[in-house]
């Protein structure tokens, strides 16, 4: 007794800096966590405004690849159209020449030729005046058609800046989405840890319960240990051991970030033999009954019940698939398991 008590009084010594230094450590870990959720919002706030900018760039490049396509259209039409006139004003220069020659072979003749050359002479006028309005077409669509080609390259070179913006704001994107899953990453190795924490704690609280045991990364508690045979209320000795969890869990509550979004899955399970009574028409029924009751009773201890999911399995899930008693004991279960919400 003498010697249990000298080792109180000296853990008892040492106490008070541990408290210190846990303090501090957590002072510092609340810090980090404090920066990291600002970072996050003005993170999530820089990626929509991105996200607005891409989007009225891509508009402005659609809006800018239609007007070019329009502009080239009626660049078509105009050369088209000017070919048809420079063809038009070649054939009418051909029949004044025509008409000249005519009238150059007719100058010679007797006098009742004269009506026939002021006709000749009349058509070649009527010529001319074609071939001045021809021209005068013409030089209008060229002068068109040297505009048409300025905004054409106007527009292009309008078109190569909003495509280097576009794949300027890709690459950001990119970069802000590399960081924002670099930042998701941190979260489930964040979530990680504190599972491993609260697993640690579960293994001293119920260092004692053979029937108690890690599978995986979920806490496995027999059947037996919490609920009689057939039944879904939890027994007295349960209720201790789901204490316990409770406090457990209490304790991850108040550690976690709010940012960081979890949830204590509770999986129901039974063995393959079929269960039909008026309360449990199948193993369905009873699974989801006992899950449900754990996390009443979690949130009876104070757990925040949108941290609960209770789930009920039945016999489909074994881990056992052998048809002894001890494999039916061992189907019979509930599963706790810290995840993502």
């Amino acid at each position: 007794m003498a010697s249990y008590g000298r080792r109180n009084v000296e853990r008892t010594n040492y106490w008070p800096g541990f408290v210190d230094a846990l303090s501090s450590l957590l002072l510092v870990i609340m810090f980090l966590l404090s920066l990291f959720v600002l970072a996050q919002f003005f993170l999530g706030q820089e990626i929509l405004g991105k996200d607005t900018a891409l989007s009225r760039l891509n508009s402005q490049i659609a809006e800018l690849t239609e007007l070019l396509q329009l502009e080239r259209a009626n660049a078509d039409e105009l050369e088209t159209t000017i070919a048809s006139l420079s063809a038009t004003l070649s054939g009418t220069e051909a029949e004044r020449d025509s008409l000249r020659a005519q009238m150059s072979g007719v100058g010679g003749g007797l006098a009742d030729k004269d009506a026939q050359i002021a006709g000749l002479t009349a058509e070649l006028n009527a010529q001319q005046e074609i071939s001045s309005e021809a021209a005068a077409q013409v030089a209008l669509l060229n002068q068109q058609l040297a505009a048409l080609r300025t905004q054409i390259g106007a527009l292009e070179q309008a078109l190569e800046a909003s495509e280097n913006r576009d794949t300027e704001s890709r690459t950001r994107i990119a970069d802000l989405g590399r960081r924002l899953n670099l930042a998701l990453a941190q979260r489930v190795q964040d979530l990680s840890r504190y599972r491993s924490d609260f697993f640690g704690r579960l293994r001293e609280i119920l260092a004692d319960r053979s029937d108690v045991r890690v599978v995986g990364d979920r806490f496995v508690f027999q059947s037996e240990v919490l609920f009689n045979a057939g039944q879904a209320n939890i027994s007295p000795e349960g209720s201790e051991e789901i204490a316990k969890l409770g406090e457990a869990l209490l304790q991850l509550e108040q550690e976690i970030p709010p940012e960081i979004n979890w949830v204590l899955r509770i999986d129901g399970h039974t063995d393959r033999r079929p269960i039909a009574t008026s309360q449990f028409p199948s193993n369905w029924e009873l699974s989801a009954a006992r899950a449900i009751s754990v996390a009443k009773y979690l949130v009876e201890q104070g757990v925040s019940p949108n941290r609960l999911v209770a789930a009920g399995f039945g016999e489909f899930t074994p881990i056992d698939p052998g048809d002894s008693e001890e494999a039916y004991r061992r189907n019979r279960r509930i599963e706790f398991k810290l995840t993502e919400g």
